[in-house]
């Protein structure tokens, strides 16, 4: 560490610089050591022993990448348990904002600024630095931008302007879905709002700055699919299946900064379903993890990896499907090559695979975009339409499973405030085929092919297990709402009536909990329902006698 990182220590707890960014680490190359972290701010963030070690390796590109001058690309990497304990910001965050942007605790994004130039007054007769951003936030279009504001200033001016950034960055508002921030930084200010998931409301109303010269507007992400897709176009909805399914899928490229935009761009091809397979835009032989991914298991693990050293092309020619692009115009198509044992030592660029798609390819799209090369449309208008088909495609596929797990939601009539709240039903595979004839996806597009079986390989996926999660869990929550709303309208003075003490125990103790949890869960309940639980039990307690009175005294006292 530099004696000016550990001098940067004062009694500031950095909470709300942690609500944005876990930490700014420096990595610069030792003669002796290799790649060495250098410095980190704040000075009181603790990174593990592998953490740092994977956070070195991954700061540099690989040897033969040859990048010369200023690289800029995206990491993911586990985080230790140390660093996984989620901030109550982060807690409110992940309730209120959409699904591909929630915080994962066990993963960090880092955000690096590499820079390799020539000095002759250095040993190796180069420069060779990282700055990178770590953060728990995947916000890669707002965390670029700092990064192409601090870094440069960093290695114009030193710590102290990192220093500083710490400083401006520990005075921003909480980053709360829905509401528009402005985060002033070094003279610049980033305007941004996050978005918030489909069922959250914001009943606060906000006005926006005026958009003056040095107020950036800042989508937290924006990536340009048309762009980075473009050398495999024709094949995107080979590739839409592949991913929607979790498939392992291998990107090699010349450089980081090609091969994370390429990985991210893939995990983003079926929005609006979070990919939740795991997927490392950038990775590296050093990785800790290294031996897992590159293990001769006859099924690799469902994981996306962007790869640049050639190394890989043998340790994973066992892998079914794979990309290589290489540093020519991006604009060029790389062809589909199917192989029974994709070998990735051909050095051709193109995509390798074993698959057999479902369904069939939407030509008319792609022969849109095509034309719209041609005639010279811009690249945003492009990225706009290859968004908006692939969404087209994803609700087309999911809507029938929305529909259905609708259907598994018991009948409120069926809730009753004197039995326990119910369990959404069991999902059934074959019963929601039998559904698809008349609700499936023909009614939203002109795509055909064996669907069926889509889903079913679907169904093994860790896309859907973590959707299903999702789902199931809202359910229960609605349930568990319609419950307590059951509960707050019942006559519990009636019920009372006759009843042992030891029924009328348990109701308290009942309610209690109950209200215990709609707090604690975020439950969907609205105020005048936790208005008039709260009464219910005021109706339970004021009727009890002296002696259970003393035992539920606290009760009183809160309630009553």
């Amino acid at each position: 560490m530099t004696e000016s990182s550990k001098e940067f220590k004062t009694n500031i707890t950095w909470e709300n610089f942690k609500n944005w960014i876990h930490c700014i680490c420096i990595v610069t190359f030792d003669l002796e050591l290799g790649q060495a972290l250098e410095s980190i701010f704040p000075s009181d963030v603790t990174l593990s022993k592998q953490e740092t070690s994977n956070i070195c390796y991954l700061a540099f590109p690989d040897s033969n990448s040859g990048c010369m001058g200023d690289t800029n690309f995206i990491i993911r990497l586990h985080s230790s348990p140390l660093n996984r304990n989620l901030k109550k910001e982060h807690i409110v965050y992940n309730h209120k904002c959409s699904s591909i942007l929630q915080i994962d605790p066990a993963f960090l994004w880092g955000f690096v600024y590499f820079r390799q130039v020539k000095d002759p007054n250095l040993p190796r007769g180069y420069f060779q630095k990282s700055l990178v951003v770590l953060t728990h936030l995947p916000f890669n279009n707002l965390f670029s931008k700092i990064l192409g504001l601090i870094a440069p200033e960093f290695f114009e001016n030193g710590d102290l302007s990192l220093e500083t950034v710490c400083y401006s960055i520990d005075k921003w508002p909480a980053p709360v879905p829905g509401v528009p921030l402005s985060l002033p930084l070094l003279g610049s200010v980033y305007q941004m709002k996050i978005p918030m998931k489909a069922n959250c409301i914001n009943k606060t109303s906000y006005s926006i700055s005026e958009n003056l010269e040095n107020h950036i507007q800042a989508a937290v992400e924006d990536l340009n699919l048309f762009t980075i897709l473009q050398p495999v176009l024709s094949h995107i909805h080979l590739l839409w299946e592949l991913i929607l399914t979790s498939e392992p899928l291998v990107v090699m490229a010349p450089s980081p900064t090609l091969c994370s935009n390429m990985v991210l761009a893939l995990t983003r091809i079926i929005a609006p379903l979070q990919y939740c397979g795991d997927y490392r835009p950038y990775f590296t032989i050093h990785d800790s993890e290294f031996k897992q991914f590159t293990s001769k298991s006859p099924v690799p693990p469902p994981v996306i990896l962007g790869v640049t050293n050639p190394f890989f092309a043998k340790t994973l020619h066992h892998w079914p499907h794979s990309i290589r692009l290489d540093d020519k115009d991006q604009a060029q198509t790389h062809k589909l090559k199917k192989t029974a044992n994709t070998k990735l030592l051909d050095n051709n660029p193109g995509v390798y695979t074993v698959y057999k798609s479902f369904l069939q390819k939407d030509k008319s799209i792609i022969k849109k975009l095509v034309n719209g090369v041609t005639r010279r449309r811009p690249s945003e208008v492009q990225s706009a339409l290859l968004k908006r088909h692939l969404l087209e495609l994803t609700q087309s596929f999911i809507i029938p499973l929305e529909r259905y797990i609708a259907s598994l939601m018991p009948l409120q009539k069926n809730i009753s405030a004197f039995k326990a709240a119910p369990s959404p039903l069991p999902f059934n595979p074959d019963d929601f085929f039998q559904t698809l004839e008349t609700t499936g996806p023909q009614l939203t597009t002109g795509i055909k092919g064996d669907w069926v079986g889509l889903y079913r390989k679907f169904f093994r996926s860790p896309n859907f297990n973590g959707w299903f999660n999702k789902r199931y869990s809202e359910l229960y929550s609605k349930l568990q709402a319609l419950h307590l709303e059951a509960l707050s309208d019942a006559d519990l003075k009636l019920w009372m009536q006759g009843r042992p003490e030891v029924e009328i125990v348990d109701m308290v103790l009942k309610i209690r909990n109950k209200i215990n949890i709609c707090e604690e869960q975020n439950l969907p309940v609205s105020d005048k329902v936790k208005e008039q639980l709260t009464h219910r039990l005021q109706d339970i307690l004021g009727s009890l006698p002296d002696d259970l009175k003393n035992i539920f005294r606290d009760d009183v006292n809160k309630y009553c």
